[in-house]
């Protein structure tokens, strides 16, 4: 491995170095806030060392041949950098509330954040499967890191037991496909999946990868696990699942099934298509039956995934501009989302009953207008990045001729708004004097700077989507 080379794998160094660094603070015994100092410094310089490699890896710059390291990786690897850094200053008086062990969830978190780095990277199946498993493992135990009910167990172990089995599909799925390419890279399996003979092993190999990669995105008919594992864990690591770790793995899509490997109109292309669709009404006609906050952020977040099937059906690496457009502000609205939640939380609630927020425009105006704004931009609403993304990905499909898929979107859209406007309905219902209940302790003043940070953001590119849109050119292309 070469200086070069060196130099662009610094953010994982960096991140990789910081957990080890946690865990013998942890083993030391050192006190809560140097923990989460070292941890916030350790993104912080990470997120800092993608700033500065940016012009040394143009063009493409192959780490052996598991990681390739190029404007599209680094954009994503510094989105999930950035999240997994809010959502660390999140957890902060999240776990102080639950006198929970600080060291070890830090440490877990970290490691989480390398394998979506990981994925974010890879251009090989180890290298996949290698990210995939150090995400994996992390999650398992961060789901049911508090265990002090048995909602919290349930929620780990039946993403243990579901996610390993997935797992099992998706290397069975690998081989097949390897036995009749003789290839494991990304690049190698591109250039020759369309030029082989349609047999059984290569068909079942590839709806096994799909199937994997379906229940990591929680795709349907792979959804079931994400309600329940997203009401069971802490509400940041809900939140990390629902963003760091499901973008990371969607990166993973658009590299493999990418150019030729889906022919529009093929076997691919129309099982894709029906995925697509069944996701964005599956997820949101169950989200209008859902009284739990996590469990309608769960299904509002399968249906945006069907959104983003969508834009890659309609680009198939030819134009990335709109999924990266929609993945950011996704990450954008749903860590503020969730950042509401974990605020609102309390030791006996993680503040995800509906009605715990009814009234609470009139205890917390800002809280209440920063979660409107987060859940209208969900819903695709003016003056949010979410209209900017949902227009980008509307404008690729009509572009490709998908119209059946931008019919479904724009008919999910509206169906989405309904459950949306119903959370910003109770938060504005008047109660009568002394009747407001409200979930949760005063919010901490990190948690609000957070919100506010993400929702000037939202905003900002929701009127002014210019910059992040020459970033995602410059460093993807047009």
């Amino acid at each position: 491995m070469g200086s070069h080379d060196l130099i662009s794998i610094v953010p994982f160094i960096i991140i990789a170095f910081t957990a080890v660094l946690v865990m013998l603070m942890t083993a030391l015994e050192q006190g809560r806030a140097g923990t989460f100092i070292i941890t916030a410094c350790g993104y912080g310089f990470s997120l800092v060392s993608i700033c500065l490699i940016v012009p040394k890896v143009q063009p493409a710059q192959q780490i052996v041949p598991l990681l390739i390291i190029d404007g599209y990786s680094l954009f994503f690897i510094g989105l999930i950098i950035a999240a997994s850094l809010a959502l660390a200053a999140l957890s902060y008086d999240y776990l102080k509330m639950h006198t929970a062990r600080f060291g070890e969830y830090y440490v877990l978190f970290l490691t989480a954040t390398l394998g979506a780095m990981v994925l974010a990277a890879s251009s090989h199946f180890a290298s996949f499967f290698l990210g995939l498993e150090i995400l994996s493992l992390s999650l398992y135990v961060l789901v049911a890191y508090l265990y002090t009910t048995p909602r919290h167990l349930e929620a780990g172990i039946k993403y243990l037991v579901l996610s390993s089995v997935s797992t099992a599909f998706l290397l069975l799925g690998m081989a097949l496909i390897y036995d009749r390419s003789g290839t494991m890279e990304f690049s190698g399996l591109i250039m020759r999946m369309p030029g082989l003979a349609p047999d059984l092993a290569l068909a079942a190999g590839t709806v096994m990868v799909v199937a994997g990669i379906g229940f990591k995105l929680a795709l349907v008919p792979f959804h079931m696990w994400a309600p329940d594992v997203y009401e069971g864990a802490p509400v940041p690591v809900a939140a990390f699942i629902a963003t760091a770790s499901k973008g990371a793995v969607f990166t993973v899509l658009t590299k493999f099934f990418t150019g030729g490997v889906i022919a529009e109109g093929g076997p691919l292309f129309i099982m894709f298509s029906v995925i697509a669709a069944a996701t964005m009404f599956m997820g949101n006609f169950l989200a209008l039956f859902q009284n739990n906050v996590k469990r309608l952020l769960a299904y509002s977040s399968i249906a945006q995934f069907g959104y983003l099937l969508v834009a890659f059906l309609s680009v198939r690496g030819m134009h990335i501009t709109p999924v990266a457009f929609y993945l950011a502000a996704y990450f954008v609205m749903t860590i503020g989302a969730f950042g509401i939640v974990t605020l609102m939380a309390d030791r006996d609630s993680d503040g995800d009953h509906l009605y715990a927020y009814a009234g609470l425009f009139f205890a917390r105006p800002y809280l209440t207008a920063a979660f409107a704004l987060m859940l209208l931009a969900l819903a695709g609403m003016p003056l949010t990045m979410g209209l900017i993304g949902k227009l980008y990905i509307f404008a690729a499909g009509v572009a490709s001729g998908l119209w059946f898929l931008v019919i479904v979107l724009a008919i999910n859209s509206v169906i989405g708004l309904f459950y949306y406007i119903r959370v910003i309905s109770i938060m504005f219902i008047r109660p009568e004097a002394g009747e407001i209940k409200l979930s949760g302790q005063r919010p901490s003043r990190t948690g609000c700077f957070l919100i506010a940070v993400l929702t000037i953001i939202l905003v900002w590119l929701g009127i002014y989507p210019a910059p992040l849109v020459s970033i995602i050119q410059k460093l993807m292309g047009p």
